[in-house]
């Protein structure tokens, strides 16, 4: 006797997810978690997508978004139940590619990235590695963040500019409030 259609469906539905997804999954939690806890979260993402499946959305680009919202609470609940949370900034090293080009000045401008980068918030590097390390739409990005897509647009854009702000670390001038002179009566 085989299996009833639904559980063959859920099953060919499940298995299209992990074959599409896992490999990104593995890459974002591997940004942000310990190295050797990395598969472990991926896995748990999983875990909970084949727990949830009635609740993952029917879209590729949906399902995928959904998941990485997933794997995003599974990192949460690992760095909380670690009692520390690594920042990110310190594999922005590994990826910028300055500093594969073996120069003085390259190398410079990766260490200054590397320092920008760690004085953002982590808010502000999430927003950020999801624009440029996993390459998510507006869309998606939101929805793997639990907010709206014009909000999650917001947030990178004052992510970037603090980014810039870090790395141009030269004082802005601004104007001397305009003094008055008193008219003679």
């Amino acid at each position: 006797m085989s299996p009833p259609s639904e559980v063959l469906d859920r099953e060919r539905r499940f298995s299209d997810l992990y074959d599409d997804a896992y490999a990104d999954v593995l890459r974002f939690v591997r940004r942000r978690s310990p190295a050797d806890a990395a598969e472990d979260i991926a896995h748990e993402a999983f875990l909970v997508a084949w727990r949830r499946l009635d609740d993952l959305p029917i879209g590729r680009d949906d399902a995928r978004a959904w998941l990485f919202g997933v794997a995003r609470n599974c990192l949460l609940s690992d760095h909380r139940a670690r009692q520390r949370y690594e920042q990110l900034g310190v594999r922005i090293a590994l990826a910028a590619p300055a500093s594969r080009t073996g120069s003085a000045e390259a190398a410079s401008i990766g260490l200054d990235l590397v320092a920008a980068w760690q004085l953002l918030s982590v808010a502000q590097q999430e927003v950020l590695s999801l624009a440029l390390w996993e390459e998510l739409p507006a869309a998606a990005a939101g929805k793997a963040l639990g907010i709206t897509a014009a909000a999650y647009r917001i947030r990178l854009h004052r992510a970037r500019m603090a980014l810039r702000r870090n790395l141009d670390p030269s004082p802005t001038t601004t104007l001397a409030p305009a003094t008055t002179t008193e008219m003679p009566a």
